[in-house]
């Protein structure tokens, strides 16, 4: 079945062997809307490979003859507050139906996936995130009845400069991450630290350690000499988990998780790991480093890194579709 899709079009679930094909259809329309790729094979298959994003529940396909030309998911982990999901069009397809078919079935395979997985009386929203230079994707959402909830920077520093050394307080020692011994206490510090982020919802641990464990264990580019951890003690007071490459990207370095301990935060410890990281990727022969960040951290997570000397380069839009009223688990302010 098509769903009223063009005759020349076949519809069906996603799976594991179809993790490149849904890549490339990813980059092909990054490149169209930034310029760049920016999605890699191996985190497709990282979350096709967890219960939370089964390609045979969570994945819809449209072809054209064998080939993709259009695709969506949606990743559903407990509590399913909200459901991230992604939907795709190839350029050389648009305007033919296939975004329409695709939003409806989201629509609907959430409910029956994701609705079942949220406890009773909690509020349950289907989420998108869009380049800004998607102008085309943002009119499709909202006549969709999306509503834009939040924006997201994507922010950079070239290093063709000097980088300042770090200067880190007294009483802290920065070391690697250690996958052995490290994980539990990295996991705990990671929820409490963004328990303070918008959006935050928080997670069974004993699950969230799991898919850590996952991620970790399936992600080609994880190295632990890019995983910093600055101690107070045996206790944790600050991460900064870097990878050495970006997506499309080979030369750029990348800050992917970077957080402070509410008792340590205002003491410097923000800027110090930045220009660590900085210092790492510029010996490494890196020609910049990047983030993705809130625009309205409740952190104020923006002006640090400003003052680090990065820039906007591009911004995101999160889209919103509620599915259920009730109570909203997510972190909507900042709580004393």
């Amino acid at each position: 079945m098509n769903g009223g899709l063009p005759e020349r079009y076949t519809v069906r679930a996603g799976t594991l062997d179809d993790a490149q094909a849904v890549t490339d259809l990813m980059n092909a329309c990054a490149v169209a809307d930034m310029g760049h790729p920016d999605t890699d094979v191996s985190e497709i298959l990282g979350d096709w490979r967890t219960p939370f994003g089964d390609p045979q529940t969570n994945v819809r396909l449209v072809l054209d003859d064998d080939r993709l030309v259009g695709g969506a998911g949606f990743w559903a982990e407990p509590p399913c507050a909200y459901v991230w999901a992604w939907c795709r069009v190839h350029p050389e397809h648009k305007e033919r139906g296939i975004g329409t078919y695709l939003a409806r079935w989201l629509v609907v395979a959430v409910r029956e996936v994701a609705l079942p997985r949220a406890p009773a009386g909690i509020r349950v929203s289907l989420r998108q995130m869009k380049p800004d230079t998607d102008a085309d994707s943002h009119a499709f959402l909202l006549a969709q009845g999306y509503k834009p909830v939040r924006h997201f920077l994507r922010m950079g520093i070239d290093l063709s400069c000097t980088v300042p050394l770090p200067r880190f307080p007294e009483g802290v020692k920065v070391r690697h991450f250690d996958r052995a011994t490290d994980l539990p206490g990295l996991v705990r510090v990671e929820q409490d630290i963004f328990r303070d982020h918008w959006g935050y919802v928080p997670l069974d641990f004993d699950q969230d350690l799991s898919m850590w464990a996952h991620w970790i264990d399936n992600d080609p580019l994880f190295d632990p000499t890019l995983w910093f951890l600055v101690m107070d003690g045996d206790d944790i007071a600050a991460v900064c988990l870097c990878q050495a490459e970006v997506p499309g990207e080979p030369d750029v370095g990348y800050v992917r998780s970077l957080g402070v301990q509410r008792k340590w935060r205002r003491h410097g410890l923000g800027l110090a790991m930045l220009q660590l990281a900085f210092g790492e990727f510029h010996r490494r022969g890196k020609a910049r480093v990047t983030l993705d960040v809130d625009a309205e951290s409740l952190t104020g997570a923006t002006r640090l890194y400003e003052k680090a000397g990065m820039r906007i380069l591009w911004q995101k839009t999160a889209f919103e579709l509620a599915l259920r009223e009730g109570v909203d688990l997510s972190t909507q302010t900042l709580s004393v």
